[in-house]
Formats: structure tokens, sequence, C-alpha cells
């Protein structure tokens, strides 16, 4: 069987799915996904990938606020990026990659994404630019930084889409858990 991309939102996807792609997750950062990484990446699409074992790769789009210069981006933050150990380096997050990409360069001002040192490699070959300024989040205080966020972060400015000026900060709308 040939590896199969559905591309569905959060809404459109039944238990037994939503059940698949968490257990993948949690196997994939070996018990280091929790329940609000879970919630973070729900509420958006998703890009799900099957082959004959079952789900072999997923990774999900939500809609977040970022502000940058004065101005709030629409942004698409790409979430729960996970592969099946067995079936790693087989282009199969690219795929799911290409199939968010494409979500988010049709229907936001902004990519972003907070990449682990395993996910980085993936991220830059595929063009995500490593965020070089400062990274805050407007928190329930104000606004405060976040230094150890700090050079994780990753932006995809669609074509056409906004300057961004490293000498200008992030504000990422707040959440809990992970800020990124």
């Amino acid at each position: 069987m040939t590896a199969r991309l559905r591309t569905a939102h959060t809404a459109d996807l039944d238990p037994a799915e939503l059940r698949a792609a968490r257990a993948l997750l949690d196997a994939a950062f070996d018990g280091d996904f929790g329940d609000q990484d879970w919630d973070h990446g729900l509420g958006g699409m998703h890009a799900l990938v099957h082959d004959a074992a079952g789900l072999a790769a997923h990774g999900s789009v939500v809609m977040r606020r970022t502000r940058h210069r004065g101005r709030w981006l629409r942004t698409g933050y790409v979430e729960a990026v996970a592969v099946r150990a067995d079936v790693r380096r087989q282009g199969l997050g690219g795929r799911v990659m290409g199939a968010l990409e494409l979500i988010v360069d049709r229907a936001y001002d902004l990519g972003a994404l907070a990449a682990s040192e395993d996910g980085a490699a993936l991220y830059s070959a595929r063009g995500w630019q490593r965020w070089a300024g400062q990274v805050h989040a407007l928190s329930p205080d104000g606004i405060v930084r976040l230094r150890e966020e700090e050079g994780g972060v990753y932006l995809r400015p669609p074509a056409g889409g906004p300057q961004l000026d490293p000498d200008h900060g992030l504000v990422l709308d707040w959440r809990d858990g992970d800020i990124t």
C-alpha cells in the first residue's frame, strides 16, 4: 500500500483517528507530549499519512495571533508533527509539512512553529527561517519576554506577506502550557 495523505479539520476526525494521532505523538516524543501539548494541536487542520500499518505521520496547523511592529498577524501555527519510528527518513514528515504549508500559505499572514533540535533540520530544509529576534508573549500580567524560546522559533512568511524585522520582537498570544 502506498502511503495516503489526508487533510481534515479536527471536527472531521473521528474518535479513533484522534486516539491514533495522540498515540503516535506519545510514542514519538517518548512520553514527553502532555495533555496541553495535545490541546495545542486541536481546533485546526490536520495532515495525516496512513500506510498499511496505520497512522504513519501527523501534523496540524492552528490559528494564533502574533504581533509584530504594532500589527497583529493571523498566524498558522504548526503543532504536533511526528512520524512513526519505523518509517522515519522516508519523506513522510515532508509530505505532512507540504500539506500544512499549503494551508499556511493560502490562509494566514504568517506561519510559525517551535522546533526541537531533531525537527529543526526538516523545517530549515523546507525554507522555514529561524527567528533571530526576541520572542514575547501577551500574558495575563502583560507582555513577558520568553528568552528560553528564542532561537527555537521558525517562521514562514508567505510570498507578498509582511516584512519581518528581527530588530522588532514577536509577541505571541497567550495559551496554557508551553507558549511556543
